[in-house]
């Protein structure tokens, strides 16, 4: 559908919808561009703040995934008439609290009268136009890190079936709730060439949106991948998402070679982690100096297809 949008040529545009980038960026001045994005959905647990935090951290990654630092936030809402209304309430303060704690400010927002729950938000950050860091940067030979552990829709699906554990459902939720932003200003420090972060599309679906704007060919090893407890347990069991059924479909056609962890590699993300690319050496540096950072595969020359598995 977005070939159909007809497109305008203007020059303060460095980042469009050309590349399926995580977010917009519009350049103000020789030294300052707005970063864009917005995001929202239904709700993924059942504690309402918990629901509301969890969907402004996921907001604020496509900002923090371009190197940006976000400055300010509008919010996003569907809620049934007829429900509860402190239920609202804590959502929305889950929500002003994640955001409050990202240094960003809240504006406002609009709401609609919907029988499906819906939150999220709008934000704008900021970024030095020539520091922005894109999915279209990745460079052959460069290695792939990522900074979270995957799993949260499986974890999601196996809580709605009620099959999964409280620890399992608390680590995963404890990983949403996280903030990318240690993760962007550690990985400033570095020689980025290129960064997405891990959301609806899995890690599959967001690599080979990486590969297509690079030119490239990535290299997922997926044995180093990190899961998060329990994870494999219920893919196993059957807790397939939607969701993950619709990026397998969408993706696999781009695929070379499979695992045993198939399922997860294509599981949607809440709030996932940053997929990282950066020179070898920048690579084992940045790994050394944010924990949580692991490395995922490689980068290579352009092959039959964007993602080759192994």
């Amino acid at each position: 559908m977005l070939a159909r949008i007809p497109r305008w040529a203007n020059e303060n545009v460095l980042v469009g919808f050309d590349t399926a980038d995580d977010a917009g960026v519009y350049r103000l001045s020789a030294e300052c561009a707005l970063v864009q994005t917005v995001d929202f959905f239904t709700p993924i647990v059942d504690d309402p703040y918990i629901f509301g935090a969890i969907a402004a951290a996921n907001a604020l990654s496509d900002v923090y995934a371009m190197g940006g630092k976000p400055i300010s936030a509008l919010s996003i809402l569907a809620w049934p008439g007829d429900t509860d209304l402190d239920e609202l309430s804590q959502v929305l303060a889950g929500g002003a609290d994640k955001i409050h704690e990202a240094d960003c400010a809240i504006l406002g927002g609009h709401s609609v009268a919907d029988k499906e729950i819906k939150f999220g938000y709008a934000v704008t950050g900021l970024i030095h136009p020539d520091r922005i860091k894109t999915n279209a940067g990745a460079r052959v030979g460069d290695a792939l890190v990522l900074t979270k552990r995957i799993g949260t829709g499986v974890i999601s699906t196996a809580l709605k079936r009620g099959i999964a554990k409280d620890e399992d459902v608390q680590a995963s939720i404890e990983s949403m709730l996280t903030l990318n932003r240690a993760a962007c200003e550690a990985m400033l420090g570095f020689n980025v060439h290129g960064c997405t972060d891990v959301t609806g599309f899995g890690l599959l679906g967001h690599a080979r949106e990486m590969a297509i704007a690079s030119n490239v060919t990535i290299e997922i090893d997926s044995k180093a991948v990190q899961f998060l407890p329990g994870a494999v347990d219920y893919a196993r069991q059957g807790a397939i998402p939607a969701g993950l059924r619709n990026n397998r479909e969408f993706v696999s056609a781009g695929v070379e070679g499979q695992s045993e962890f198939d399922e997860l590699l294509y599981d949607p993300q809440t709030s996932g982690g940053l997929l990282i690319s950066l020179p070898e050496a920048d690579a084992a540096a940045f790994e050394k100096s944010f924990a949580r950072a692991y490395r995922v595969g490689r980068v290579t020359e352009q092959g039959r297809k964007p993602i080759r598995i192994r």
